[in-house]
């Protein structure tokens, strides 16, 4: 634990951030994504792409963020429009109360939708 003074100033970090394509991840779960600007190969690490993993999809437009030349997160675009790959069929009569059901995302992700959502 550190304590600091009231006055006392620090340098500030220089933070950036690149718009880059995910091109595939490999069997070690590491994330490979193209510059959009330059289109060179950047690796992600696993624990880098830990959070977001299951929302980002091959070829999807995706922000870095680099601190000292190395990246330290991965921006998923947000809002993202997904299909629905696999949910269970409506069932007529199943409209009181809310009803809601899993449904898996095309880009991995299970998520909980309202009753009336069907697959595509």
């Amino acid at each position: 634990e550190n304590t600091y003074r009231s006055g006392e100033k620090f340098e500030t970090a220089m933070i950036e951030k690149k718009s880059a394509q995910h091109t595939y991840s490999d069997e070690n779960e590491n994330y490979f994504f193209m510059d959009s600007e330059t289109f060179e190969e950047i690796m992600v690490d696993a624990k880098i792409m830990e959070d977001v993993s299951k929302w980002v999809a091959e070829g999807m437009e995706c922000n870095l963020i680099y601190f000292k030349g190395n990246v330290i997160e991965c921006q998923a675009p947000s809002p993202y429009v997904f299909e629905i790959v696999e949910t269970e069929p409506n069932v007529k009569g199943n409209t009181a109360q809310g009803y809601t059901k899993p449904a898996v995302l095309d880009c991995g992700a299970t998520v909980t939708v309202p009753g009336f959502i069907e697959q595509g």
